[in-house]
């Protein structure tokens, strides 16, 4: 039986390139704000700039307690070379219980 928690959240952020998301990536996992990332490649439509982008990016999830979201979007937007990087937090309402635990436990130095 998965486990309810409001404990857990998902950081959704993207990048332009894949070494630009492995990096950011790789800094926030090194600084303990998330247990970890999946990368992952996407085709991004958005307003920008007064018209239409149509292009690559690189999605980042990240798996972190939710009392870290908000350090971890202002490390973002630290790290980030977008004038407005997306953020995005969605709360996990449940999951494994050993899991939800690892990522508790990954952070808990963050």
């Amino acid at each position: 039986m998965p486990a309810t928690t409001p404990d857990v959240v998902v950081v959704t952020t993207t990048h332009e390139t894949e070494d630009k998301a492995r990096a950011l990536a790789a800094a926030v996992v090194r600084a303990r704000l998330a247990a970890c990332a999946q990368i992952h490649p996407v085709r991004s439509l958005y307003w920008w700039d007064g018209e239409v982008q149509d292009g690559p990016e690189w999605r980042v999830d990240l798996k972190t307690r939710a009392d870290l979201a908000d350090r971890l979007t202002a490390f973002i937007g630290a790290h980030h070379d977008y004038d407005t990087p997306e953020v995005v937090v969605v709360p996990v309402t449940a999951g494994s219980p050993a899991y939800l635990d690892w990522v508790a436990a990954e952070t808990a130095a963050g």
